[in-house]
């Protein structure tokens, strides 16, 4: 039955023709943007887990970076630590220098005590943005210097739990008594300096080594967390983004059916127009 009110096979070539045009706005779009996934409307779901996920890789990023800084305030301290226990090697040289009667007892304590007022200044001003490793208190009236080191997140939550990295305070400012060596006078008091040397040598080697070891756990937690960045990058890629090899050819596919769809519209458009033949 032919119809000039119902073209039935027009609204099948309009339908067709939407939805082609809708396909490929679509592609048009996942070329654009590169995502496949570029809103909620996409995917929900989807959307929904990479942003959590974007959330993550900040984070881990923002704490690379305070990683590295603490990173640097430990190595500040270690190379103050470093530096001690060099300038106490040299005062027990100096100690040893004196233990025989025929030794220059005051020059020798004139050269200690401007070693003992050199590494006073190295604990006092041995630190990065105010936080100094080689005294009691590191920052404020805390006994340990704590930097964020990750967050775990809690799976189908939103908790996540902090990860810290706690460096103690390898106290010079206490443990290091410079300031109390016995003074060399006589062979006898330079043989006493030398054992209150090596105890405090013992203890500058300890407070370094301690530091290093600090050191190395932060910048290891720095290395592992920027590599779980890329992997959140890389998961959050398979996620959203477009593939373009696949997205170009589906665009020419679209692109000749709807060149195909708007002939097939024309043709059933045209097909009212048949019936005026009926009436000559």
């Amino acid at each position: 039955m032919s119809s000039i009110l119902t073209n039935n096979s027009a609204m099948v070539a309009l339908q067709t023709l939407k939805s082609i045009n809708s396909q490929l706005g679509k592609t048009q779009s996942d070329i654009a943007t590169g995502k496949t996934v570029a809103n909620a409307k996409d995917n929900a779901a989807v959307w929904a887990i990479s942003k959590v996920m974007e959330t993550d890789q900040s984070a881990f990023k923002t704490i690379q970076s305070n990683l590295n800084v603490a990173d640097a305030v430990v190595g500040t301290a270690r190379a103050g630590a470093e530096q001690i226990t060099d300038l106490l090697k040299e005062m027990k040289n100096l100690a040893i220098g004196g233990a025989n009667d025929a030794a220059d007892f005051g020059k020798i304590q004139t050269d200690m005590a401007k070693k003992v007022e050199q590494i006073t200044a190295i604990i006092e001003g041995t630190q990065l943005n105010g936080v100094n490793l080689l005294k009691t208190n590191p920052t404020g009236t805390n006994t340990a210097f704590t930097v964020l080191g990750s967050l775990d997140r809690t799976n189908g939550t939103v908790a996540t739990g902090a990860a810290n990295i706690e460096v103690d305070s390898v106290d010079f400012e206490a443990g290091l008594d410079v300031a109390g060596l016995t003074a060399v006078t006589d062979r006898a008091s330079a043989e006493t300096a030398i054992g209150e040397i090596e105890a405090l040598i013992d203890v500058a080697v300890q407070g370094a080594a301690d530091l290093g070891s600090a050191g190395k756990r932060i910048s290891d937690q720095s290395s592992f967390v920027g590599k779980l960045s890329d992997s959140l990058k890389t998961g959050i890629g398979s996620l959203v983004d477009a593939d373009m090899e696949e997205s170009s050819a589906r665009l020419q596919a679209l692109q000749t059916q709807q060149q195909l769809g708007i002939q097939a519209l024309s043709i059933a458009n045209q097909g009212p127009s048949a019936v005026m033949s009926l009436f000559r």
